[in-house]
């Protein structure tokens, strides 16, 4: 077995399912403010006219944050617990699971950023600038 299919070991996948969660915080808030605020409402009057079904993140935000509240906080939780647990004893495969979890890290974090400027733009600035 080679080195990168190892990488997506378990304790990766929570982080790269509250990645995906959070990206929907994004597409939902952050995405449409800024697109008005720099001018190009008619690039999201075509964005909303080619995905119609994006609108469904904006009318239903409350829900989109709590379900991705809730992967983050899990799989921040998950993160926690694989910290200690032990790597293999071959080298590579020791390695390998140390970069994983670094991996997993840094993908958990991007994450939580992503959702905090999605929440800000969903539940902040729409009062602040518009």
């Amino acid at each position: 077995m080679n080195e990168q299919a190892e990488i997506r070991a378990p304790s990766v996948l929570p982080a790269f399912l509250s990645l995906f969660a959070s990206t929907g915080t994004l597409i939902c808030c952050a995405l449409p403010a800024m697109l008005v605020t720099f001018g190009m409402g008619a690039v999201m009057a075509g964005l909303i006219e080619a995905v119609p079904g994006i609108t469904f993140f904006g009318k239903h935000k409350i829900i989109v944050f709590a379900v991705a509240g809730g992967l983050l906080t899990l799989s921040g939780a998950w993160q926690w617990y694989a910290r200690s647990l032990p790597c293999p004893a071959d080298p590579v495969k020791a390695r390998v699971c140390t970069r994983a979890r670094i991996v997993g890290g840094w993908v958990w974090a991007i994450s939580v950023a992503l959702y905090l400027i999605g929440g800000f733009f969903a539940f902040f600035a729409a009062d602040i600038f518009f």
